[in-house]
């Protein structure tokens, strides 16, 4: 992990960086404009509906989970988050610190203004605590070991004979991805879905 001690108000050490003005829910909300959406549905509790009316689906979920965990569970990090306003104008200087000591029990803050130089008069931080997960735990990260890496590719030929998914994203991939590799990756399916219609039509 990079370390800095500087008030430089970038997130990472990259050369090029940014966020969408407004932020990713003005972004996902104008790529979903026109679009049905439903919330609160689980997909799991009537997965033959949902498959009976799709052509394709693209599923972001657990890879394991689609498959019942019929060789067991992969393992992830999880994190707990506690997210507080404070009457004042600045916390911290900067959208991210990170806490490496032993002492401090979270991870990181994020302050949340920083990312778009707000000027409100009130801050809001989010504190991140690493937290051991277990089944039902929200996942967040892949462990990258090889018990885990191993049962992932188990999981990952079952999902090459689903022809109707596309699996994507951190979880049903099984992988670290930051927001810019994630774009691509999509970019890169968009892209393979095309070509194999475009080879079916010709």
């Amino acid at each position: 992990m990079p370390v800095r001690f500087t008030y430089d108000n970038n997130y990472f050490n990259d050369k090029y960086q940014g966020i969408p003005i407004g932020g990713y829910n003005k972004l996902i909300d104008g790529l979903l404009s026109g679009v049905e959406v439903l919330t609160n549905i689980d997909f799991f509790s009537d997965s033959s509906y949902w498959k009976s009316i799709s052509k394709k689906i693209v599923y972001t979920g657990s890879i394991d989970q689609f498959f019942n965990y019929k060789h067991g569970h992969l393992e992830y990090r999880t994190l707990k988050f506690e997210t507080e306003r404070l009457e004042i104008a600045n916390y911290q200087g900067n959208a991210g610190v990170n806490y490496t000591n032993f002492e401090t029990p979270y991870t990181r803050i994020v302050e949340h203004k920083h990312f778009e130089f707000g000027r409100q008069s009130h801050t809001m931080i989010t504190k991140e605590f690493s937290s051991i997960w277990k089944p039902g735990s929200e996942p967040y990260y892949p462990i990258n070991d090889q018990k885990n890496s191993e049962l992932f590719k188990i999981y990952n030929e079952l999902a090459k004979l689903e022809n109707r998914v596309i699996f994507g994203g951190r979880l049903a991939e099984y992988r670290y991805y930051d927001m810019h590799q994630i774009i691509a990756s999509a970019l890169v399916k968009v892209r393979d879905e095309f070509n194999k219609a475009g080879l079916q039509q010709g």
